[in-house]
């Protein structure tokens, strides 16, 4: 009997937990030194100015939404094609949610639908932009920028660590170039620190902003003022977030983001494997690999069946599934969610490459420590799977 092939798997070693052990024994658990070497490790390596640590990429997407101040009656533009947090977060602020139809193939947003979008709503009343970089491949960002024509950007980097993107013929990284950017270290992405994200932005105005209401809108975090003679004080400037980032989580999240190259390197070679070894199944469209204007560091491998290929989804995934093999679905379309289609009277046909796209795919698994064997073992069960 073959062991269970997991969907995900964080990959671990002695030192992780070394540096988590360090911080048990050294006395001083929450926010503090560890994660501050973390945020200045993070933002050099992305090349930004500031990095701020926070609990979640929903939280990070919050403050930075927050910071440039999108409140009631704003409006977000932002894709279906995505996980819920990208969405919810502007509801929180009381601000309106628009949606932009993605790409065919990429499932990135399609510059020429933001323009039709911005033609259609308004430009004067969009507060901001909220692309998403989706499995691994980063946005057409020079293409999209010019048409938003000055409208902030706030990433969903929750997939793109480390993603290269060209920018007036420059290769520039992913946290370096919107106004800010938002990235995730669940448990399931790329580098982890169990729960956790960061924002990067080369304002410091806002990075400011964030820092203060990701602590309750304290204007001290706790390290400052138990480390510091007599500055037990604080004032609250506003009424801020609970978001901050453990020193805990922040020791696992230093030494996991110095084996950052070496991961989207492995991942890259299984994502090849994959490429090369389905090529020629005539049901089977897989994912596009890099492109012009991005790197891909294939934190997801999304397949789709075929049009008219005479099998369907779900058929695949029970497949896989009997086989022991983990499998998931990135995404069902926000406008299919009974929220968003209540709110916005959205029907499913509104975005159809959305619809399309989500009808047809499934993820494969693939994670650092996934062994030949284990690849092997998803290959053929997709090569022995008969067609109608």
């Amino acid at each position: 009997m073959s062991d269970p092939i997991p969907f995900a798997r964080p990959s671990l070693d002695a030192g992780d937990v070394a540096r988590v052990v360090e911080v048990l024994e050294s006395g001083w658990l929450t926010q503090g030194p560890v994660t501050r070497q973390f945020e200045a490790d993070f933002a050099a390596y992305v090349g930004a100015s500031e990095a701020i640590a926070v609990s979640s990429c929903t939280a990070a997407l919050h403050l930075a939404l927050e910071a440039l101040g999108v409140g009631p009656g704003d409006r977000v533009i932002t894709v279906p094609y995505t996980f819920t947090a990208t969405a919810e977060v502007i509801r929180y602020l009381g601000a309106e949610i628009v949606f932009s139809e993605v790409q065919p193939g990429t499932l990135l947003m399609d510059p020429e639908a933001l323009a039709a979008t911005l033609d259609r709503v308004g430009r004067d009343r969009v507060k901001a932009i909220l692309p998403v970089h989706l499995a691994g491949l980063g946005c057409d960002l020079e293409q999209l920028r010019s048409v938003a024509a000055g409208i902030p950007f706030v990433e969903d980097a929750a997939h793109a660590l480390p993603v290269d993107i060209s920018m007036a013929g420059a290769r520039r990284r992913v946290g370096s170039i919107g106004e800010v950017t938002c990235f995730s270290f669940y448990a399931t992405k790329t580098i982890t620190t169990g729960e956790g994200g960061m924002v990067t932005t080369d304002d410091r105005a806002l990075a400011e902003r964030m820092r203060v209401m990701r602590l309750h809108g304290i204007n001290a975090d706790a390290w400052r003022r138990y480390r510091e003679k007599g500055s037990w004080g604080y004032d609250v400037v506003a009424p801020g977030f609970k978001y901050n980032l453990s020193d805990i989580q922040s020791a696992l999240g230093v030494g996991q983001l110095a084996k950052a190259d070496r991961f989207a390197e492995e991942r890259t070679q299984l994502a090849n494997r994959y490429q090369e070894a389905l090529a020629d199944l005539p049901w089977l469209e897989l994912p596009p690999g890099p492109q012009a204007w991005s790197s891909h560091c294939w934190h997801l491998f999304i397949c789709r069946v075929q049009p008219d290929a005479g099998i369907d989804r779900q058929q695949v995934i029970s497949t896989l599934n009997e086989a022991k093999i983990g499998t998931s679905v990135h995404y069902k379309p926000l406008h299919l969610h009974s929220y968003y289609a209540t709110t916005y009277g959205l029907e499913p046909t509104d975005f159809p490459v959305s619809l399309d796209q989500y009808e047809r795919s499934f993820s494969l698994p693939l994670f650092m420590g996934m062994t030949t064997e284990q690849q092997d073992r998803v290959i053929e069960v997709l090569r022995g799977l008969r067609l109608p």
